[in-house]
């Protein structure tokens, strides 16, 4: 019985592993980035959250909206329809563009509303410049994604981690030039992280775009695109499945980055505690969005197969290997709970030491919390993924309202602004949130995945 899920497990990691060390590579940019801006001090590791608190939101509705892009191609694929696959990523592709350069002016245009959310005064000083340089970033992420989503539809899952591989390098020596100041150039602390995120995600989009276009199978796609020869029909169904996509990685990602706000709230150490603890998750959910990714594509295949016992039975696979992961992780979390956070903090900086040790101590209670949600969070992006493949969208974005907004946010604000449990209150309802969304999610597809067999 249990050997109709594993023996899927080796293919299974085959498929996700790439997609895994890209997302990682996305998460490791912020990573460096929190770590070598972290030597500065606690203001300047709490102003590079607050500035990326308005880039995740930004971003989640960009790789959101892209995610629609894969299923259609992984179901054209299937079909051995080129035609049919390479209009959805000319289609895909357009909207992202429009979609970044829109979400670059958003966040520019928001930038004011910083002084408006009692922040920190210095810690506010210190966001505004990078936040400028790292919101330009959005317009090459954002078309990178739509690479990105179609090179994975077509189950080529290592280019974009080998663009991404690339980035990191770049990110980090332009961190250690520009940040502190090395090579003759001028030490530009925040400002410098972002002129190294900046560079690095230019050079990712050339980077997989090239890659792309020397390959046998997705040069066509690439190359001899025609972006403004678009019919509506097309346009209609990758927003009708990118839009309602876009909403439920908001909703999740803007739970988070209130989380930061609320932090905020309570001082600049319990925001930079809350970085680290989120950056280290954030690391940890990539694994699980790899296999997101993983789950999209093989159901996708399936659906265009019409192979609906053999979509059920794969898609458990890959559920069955995400909680796996998530039990090791959860694991990691809680026995080096006290020693994680040690990577962000100067402890040698006699003049911080009182600040340092009470990031330490927060941190630590906040990745007790980390390692309980590790599973729920695992299991609600993997079935997401699952059914994003089914083309089912609307529900899922219903669910993922309810679990975050109206059953997590709630908890974080009451416990965190009202309680002495404070940071720890904010992470409670995180852990609210993602448990409601895994539990109606999983009943989701399974009320589907059994409809789809029965109406076969």
């Amino acid at each position: 019985m249990l050997q109709q899920y594993t023996k899927e497990f080796q293919y299974n990691i085959k498929l996700a592993s790439p997609v895994i060390l890209g997302m990682l590579g996305h998460t490791m940019v912020a990573f460096v980035d929190n770590i070598m801006v972290g030597q500065l001090g606690t203001a300047e590791l709490a102003a590079v959250s607050l500035g990326n608190s308005f880039m995740f939101i930004a971003m989640s509705l960009g790789i959101g909206f892209s995610t629609a892009i894969t299923p259609l191609v992984a179901e054209a694929d299937g079909e051995g329809n080129f035609q049919k696959g390479k209009s959805s990523f000319k289609h895909g592709l357009f909207l992202c563009t429009v979609l970044g350069i829109a979400l670059f002016l958003m966040v520019f245009i928001a930038k004011p509303l910083m002084y408006a959310m009692r922040q920190p005064e210095e810690v506010v000083e210190l966001a505004m410049p990078y936040l400028t340089l790292v919101a330009i970033s959005l317009v090459p992420l954002i078309i990178f994604q739509a690479f990105k989503q179609c090179s994975e539809g077509l189950s080529i899952t290592r280019y974009p981690m080998y663009a991404t591989v690339l980035a990191n390098v770049v990110n980090v020596i332009l961190n250690y030039i520009f940040i502190f100041g090395k090579l003759g150039m001028p030490e530009l602390g925040v400002v410098g992280a972002a002129i190294g995120t900046l560079a690095s995600r230019v050079v990712m989009l050339w980077y997989l775009w090239y890659l792309m276009s020397v390959n046998l199978k997705s040069k066509e796609y690439v190359t001899h695109i025609k972006l403004f020869t678009l019919t509506k029909s097309m346009l209609k169904k990758l927003i009708d499945i990118g839009f309602p996509s876009a909403l439920q990685m908001f909703f999740e990602v803007a739970i988070f980055t209130a989380a930061i706000w609320l932090s905020g709230i309570l001082g600049k150490n319990p925001q930079a505690a809350n970085q680290i603890a989120l950056n280290l998750s954030s690391m940890t959910f990539m694994v699980a969005m790899g296999f997101s990714v993983a789950a999209m594509i093989r159901v996708g295949n399936q659906k265009g197969m019409q192979r609906f016992r053999e979509l059920r039975r794969i898609a458990f696979s890959i559920f069955f290997l995400t909680v796996i992961c998530s039990v090791i992780f959860a694991l990691l979390f809680f026995v080096f709970r006290n020693e994680l956070p040690k990577w962000y903090l100067d402890l040698d900086d006699a003049e911080n030491i009182a600040d340092s040790l009470e990031v330490l101590t927060i941190s630590a209670k906040l990745l007790l919390i980390a390692s309980i949600f590790q599973i729920s969070d695992g299991v609600q992006v993997v079935v997401l993924g699952a059914l994003r493949g089914m083309q089912d969208v609307k529900i899922p974005t219903f669910i993922t309202f309810i679990s975050y907004w109206v059953i997590g946010f709630p908890i974080s604000f009451y416990l965190g602004m009202y309680t002495d449990y404070g940071s720890s209150g904010i992470w409670m309802g995180l852990l609210a949130g993602l448990s409601a969304s895994a539990i109606m999610l999983l009943i989701r597809f399974q009320y589907l995945s059994k409809k789809l067999i029965a109406e076969a």
